[in-house]
């Protein structure tokens, strides 16, 4: 007994003196200056998104064209956790306007935001793909049990985008009108508090 508790005794100072690892930090990747987001900022989270852009020939200017009607998109850790759901819906905050959306997985707390800078430029968004953009959070909720995962982002970017661009064809005619299109894509969010 009494070598059992000197063991005991001795392996308790050395767990104490072992410092305990601090979670690692997110390093996002670098973007254009023109999807900085403000000094200060820091980001907690990257979701890597699988899902569709999704399109909806109507009326237009010049005769008939594809229209952005929202993402349908998951968004996964880097171990291939599920963390997130994207998609559009009404803001609240906003009288309902509708605007992007992320739903966390876990706790189903919501943002909300708006493209504040688009970037299209070869030098970062590669050919075929939708721009890289930074959106400002322009609503929060709480999830049911008051989850708040997201509730602190102000910021996020979309990089790293591949596909998702509107078909060349089938929204040429009249005719036309109605169609959709569902075109796959896979991009990374960046958020930031």
């Amino acid at each position: 007994m009494k070598i059992w508790t000197l063991a005991a005794a001795l392996s308790l100072p050395l767990s104490i003196a072992v410092p305990a690892v601090a979670a690692a930090d997110i390093v996002p990747p670098p973007v254009p200056s023109d999807l900085n987001v403000p000094a200060g900022k820091k980001a907690f989270l990257i979701g890597h998104a699988y899902g569709t852009q999704n399109y909806v020939c109507l009326p237009a200017a010049t005769g008939v064209a594809w229209t952005l009607f929202g993402p349908q998109a998951t968004l996964f850790s880097e171990d291939g956790e599920q963390l997130i759901t994207h998609f559009l819906s009404p803001n609240p905050e906003e009288n309902g306007t509708p605007r992007a959306t992320w739903l966390h997985s876990k706790d189903s707390s919501s943002v909300w935001a708006v493209a504040t800078a688009i970037y299209t430029l070869p030098d970062y968004v590669a050919p075929g793909a939708i721009p890289w953009l930074k959106l400002e959070v322009r609503g929060r909720q709480y999830g049911p049990q008051w989850g708040d995962r997201l509730l602190s982002a102000t910021h996020i970017q979309r990089v790293n985008t591949a596909g998702g661009v509107a078909p060349a064809a089938g929204c040429a005619v009249v005719n036309d009108i109605g169609k959709k299109a569902l075109v796959p894509y896979t991009t990374d969010y960046v958020f930031y508090r």
